[in-house]
């Protein structure tokens, strides 16, 4: 009977044992499972969207590649700060040569590349000579023709060597393309960065984990980033082409934040300030509305119907009605704050008197029962071109259309995909384009540079002008200039004659904005309006 018990009691306590293992596997799991959460939880995940697909994030290139993503994975030498001064970055110093042909830059010793391999002079030589290798591509930036050589000093100082002086040079280094640096290890077989590269590896903040073009791109942080980590663990950007399904995925807690200009109407961003749940900003004036007039086809070669459109658009209807007093109207095609800028220029008053006067002397004639002028039979028509995706282009559109037909001319409206507006802009198919002005660091020297260059804009639309190619002569000789005197004497001449010929539409400064629930903070802007610092923002 004992030895029975003995045996009952022994199983018992098996049992207990059996049972306490399985109670502590249990919390042992629930633990983990807890842990996991917690972790889980502490990731930081910013969702942003954006109009267009990000692109190959080819860092030597331009169009589909979009230059605020271009930007948080690949650094330049020297950077633009908010406040417009050139500061150090990839390169902690440099000395430039008492005839300015010469830039020797010291680099930083404690970065990498996000594959591990390192940054160092022959990693910025590679660069430079993929981009000169294309230079035809690039000649729209004067710097990019100014360079004679590149040279490796040693491993970690760098040497330029210029044809001539060139003022702007630190200015167009800061620019986000295309002088920032790949990784030699994603450099194609062929080293030719034009046709294609490996992967986007560069020193910046960000690491692009996860892509599917034309959905969404996903950047996580850089954790051996030599300079200010991220806060964020994740910044995942969706492709939403509409900006009113844009504010309805912001609406819905979809995304975190909306930044920059034409990322949704002002209507919108009105709305979501007036509502109270959201945080607001406005950033300071960054660059100019403007719309490139064609001197060299069809109705708008003649310089009085050019003069005419001056006269008719309602800048203060436009800035109050479709902007609602978030910018100012601009009376030139740079603010008077841009360097070499500030020329008293008279600007073109809203009078549909002298607009429709100007019309008259040019030939084109009210016909009695008919809504737009004529002349031989023809009817005065012109065609605008905008990008189809951004809000404010769209407004811009209509805005015109209206106010031209008061003075009797016909409007055809073309929104298109960004890249048919580029191509028309390389070809000079329009009549009026929108074509916003770079802004700092890039104006005024880079408008006057690419406007020698036959891929931009502001070419074609100067290139029926009778002096043209003395045009082109003073912005080369600006360009090199030593003299500061004469520099702001060229600029004036440049600045003058185009104000003159009427060849650009300025409407208004722009601004970025953003809008962001009261979780997200850190959310600033920068000086020029390309480049968005992510790596300030937090969520709490």
């Amino acid at each position: 009977m004992a030895l029975i018990i003995t045996k009952q009691l022994q199983k018992l306590k098996k049992y207990a044992t059996l049972l306490i293992s399985l109670i502590l596997l249990v919390s042992l799991v629930a633990g983990c499972s807890s842990q996991t959460s917690k972790d889980t939880a502490k990731e930081k995940v910013l969702n942003f969207s954006w109009a267009k697909d990000i692109g190959p994030l080819n860092p030597h290139m331009y169009n589909p590649n979009q230059m605020f993503a271009q930007a948080l994975v690949y650094e330049s030498l020297v950077q633009y700060s908010s406040d417009g001064k050139i500061i150090p970055w990839l390169a902690e110093s440099w000395t430039i040569s008492p005839d300015g042909k010469e830039y020797v830059f010291i680099l930083r010793k404690d970065v990498k590349f996000s594959d591990g391999t390192p940054f160092n002079a022959a990693a910025v030589k590679k660069n430079f000579d993929a981009v000169l290798a294309n230079s035809k591509r690039h000649d729209w930036l004067a710097f990019i023709r100014q360079i004679k050589e590149t040279q490796v000093i040693d491993d970690y100082t760098f040497k330029l060597v210029l044809k001539d002086a060139y003022y702007p040079v630190l200015q167009e280094l800061a620019l986000i393309r295309p002088i920032r640096f790949l990784a030699p290890s994603q450099f194609p077989d062929n080293g030719n960065t034009s046709e294609s590269i490996k992967k986007p590896i560069g020193t910046g903040p960000w690491v692009l984990s996860e892509y599917k073009q034309g959905e969404v791109a996903v950047f996580v942080r850089n954790e051996h980033y030599w300079g200010t980590k991220p806060k964020l663990n994740k910044l995942v950007v969706k492709i939403i082409p509409d900006s009113e399904s844009r504010v309805v995925a912001f609406e819905k807690n979809e995304l975190n934040l909306i930044y920059g200009t034409g990322s949704i109407s002002l209507d919108a961003f009105k709305q979501l300030q007036q509502s109270g749940k959201y945080e607001t900003k406005l950033s300071e004036p960054l660059a100019t509305r403007v719309l490139a007039i064609n001197s060299n086809k069809g109705v708008t070669k003649d310089l009085k119907v050019r003069q005419a459109i001056q006269h008719a658009f309602n800048k203060d209807a436009f800035v109050k009605g479709v902007l609602l007093g978030t910018e100012r109207k601009a009376d030139t095609v740079l603010a008077t704050n841009f360097p070499y800028c500030n020329l008293e220029l008279k600007p073109y008053e809203y009078s549909e008197a002298k607009a429709k006067a100007l019309l008259e002397e040019a030939g084109w004639q009210e016909v009695q029962g008919k809504e737009f002028r004529e002349k031989d039979g023809q009817v005065l028509e012109l065609e605008f071109c905008f990008e189809s995706t951004d809000a404010i282009q769209k407004s811009v559109a209509e805005v015109l259309q209206g106010d031209l037909k008061k003075i009797g001319i016909k409007v055809k409206l073309t929104g298109e995909e960004l890249l048919s507006i580029v191509q028309r802009q390389k070809d000079g198919n329009f009549n009026m384009i929108y074509s916003d002005t770079w802004g700092a660091p890039y104006d005024p020297h880079s408008l006057v540079g690419s406007m020698r260059a036959p891929g931009h804009a502001d070419y074609q639309a100067q290139v029926g002008l009778p002096m043209k190619a003395e045009l082109d002569q003073k912005a080369a000789v600006v360009l090199v200039s030593t003299d500061e005197t004469k520099r702001q004497e060229l600029y004036k001449q440049i600045f003058t004659t185009l104000h003159e010929q009427a060849v650009y539409l300025p409407l208004s400064y722009l601004a970025n904005i953003a809008v962001y629930p009261k979780k997200v903070t850190g959310v600033t802007f920068m000086g020029s309006q390309y480049e968005i610092p992510f790596v300030n923002m937090d969520i709490q």
